[in-house]
């Protein structure tokens, strides 16, 4: 079967995380990607580790799967007019260099455009193509920060706190698929392409949905809870007889059958806890006697109580033990592929079912340049041409 995006070309000039990531999704639903990697460097996470595989870093091979090496120059004249070529026969064009760089280099929207008006350009950078720090570099970090996201994030008077992954990029990454796939819908009513703004920071500030919300119809600043829910109370870590496990009562039907599970049916009926306000008001003396009978047995013993009642419920699970879980294995989140250097190459799976079009595992991460005479050949240049690239350091 064909995927959703069979047929549609990317040239994807980014690296690191979110753009390739970004594209990895695409690759997953077909489209072909060809990668543009420094013709000296490649793309720097190359050598983030360890851990490495095959002398594949791991950090590289989470995010190029479904995608062809090509090397390039592009700051050369000739590796100019080979990516305008490439433009050509393209669909979509994704890149995360510093605002401005390409336009530098005649590679900007405008003159990629005029090599091919259907072309949809994807630009991610830290803080977007306007404002007054659009000339700043944006890392993931920082914009963890600036966002407000670790100010929220932590325990009670403690120190502020990163989310343990990237959440800035994957999230601009995911908001770049979108972007990209409503440029395509766009472009297929219309035959016009055009060019996507995406920024970190616009990216972190709209997944703080209800806190932000809750601050602006409050004017009240948020301030880091823990393992607490801001909105909803019993919904937090609690602790069972042999260790730490999450509870998330979502209503009071579930409050009802929470506490008649607790053996203490009679707080769901108090006034001061009936109602999911009055428990957040009142959260400072109803947690304490939850955590209390809650240790009364293990978190086993718990969890098959809690999922007969419909309570939704979980251990912490670590990352090993998270891909030991039969739902995980059961959904295909664990793939396998094929790779010319590790034998039985792990890959996190994709989360998207498609029906009609499912995502299709074809290719494992490409090594550095593995497709670059292979593209440079597809565009037209002969094997004389591509060796005389190669001399002079265009690939």
């Amino acid at each position: 079967m064909q995927g959703a995006l069979d047929g549609i070309r990317i040239i994807d000039a980014s690296r690191v995380l979110a753009g390739p990531f970004c594209s990895m999704i695409l690759g997953d639903l077909g489209a072909e990607v060809i990668k543009i990697e420094h013709y000296e460097t490649g793309d720097e996470t190359r050598g983030w580790g360890p851990p490495f595989a095959g002398g594949e870093s791991a950090y590289y091979l989470c995010t190029n799967r479904n995608k062809q090496s090509m090397t390039l120059n592009l700051k050369s004249e000739k590796g100019k007019e080979i990516f305008h070529r490439l433009v050509a026969s393209g669909d979509i064009v994704i890149q995360n260099f510093k605002t401005g760089t390409l336009e530098k280099l005649n590679l900007g929207y405008t003159q990629l455009k005029a090599t091919n008006p259907r072309l949809i350009m994807a630009s991610i950078t830290g803080f977007g193509l306007t404002g007054p720090y659009k000339n700043l570099p944006g890392y993931d970090y920082i914009i963890q920060a600036l966002s407000g996201l670790m100010s929220i994030t932590g325990e009670t008077g403690g120190s502020p706190m990163k989310v343990g992954v990237a959440i800035a990029d994957v999230l601009a990454g995911l908001y770049t698929c979108i972007g990209i796939l409503s440029a395509l819908h766009h472009r297929d009513r219309t035959g016009k392409g055009q060019e996507i703004d995406i920024s970190l920071m616009d990216c972190q500030v709209s997944a703080l949905v209800n806190v932000a919300g809750n601050f602006l119809c409050s004017g009240i600043n948020p301030e880091r809870i823990g393992n607490r829910h801001p909105n909803i109370v019993p919904y937090q870590v609690f602790t069972a007889r042999d260790g730490k496990f999450v509870v998330a009562v979502g209503n009071d039907p579930q409050f009802r059958r929470f506490t008649a599970l607790l053996g203490k049916p009679e707080l769901a009926g108090m006034e001061k806890f009936a109602h999911n306000d009055a428990r957040l008001r009142n959260k400072s003396e109803l947690i304490p006697l939850i955590e209390e009978l809650l240790k009364k047995k293990t978190k086993k013993e718990w969890k098959k109580l809690l999922d007969r009642a419909g309570i939704p419920n979980g251990p912490i699970n670590t990352i090993a033990e998270m891909f030991e879980d039969p739902q995980i294995q059961a959904r295909n989140m664990l793939v396998k592929m094929n790779h010319p250097k590790i034998e039985n190459l792990k890959l996190v799976g994709s989360p998207l079912k498609l029906s009609a079009t499912p995502i299709t595992m074809r290719d494992p991460p490409p090594l550095f340049g593995e497709q670059t005479e292979s593209v440079l050949s597809e565009l037209g240049y002969s094997a004389e041409e591509i060796i005389h690239f190669r001399q002079n350091n265009i690939i």
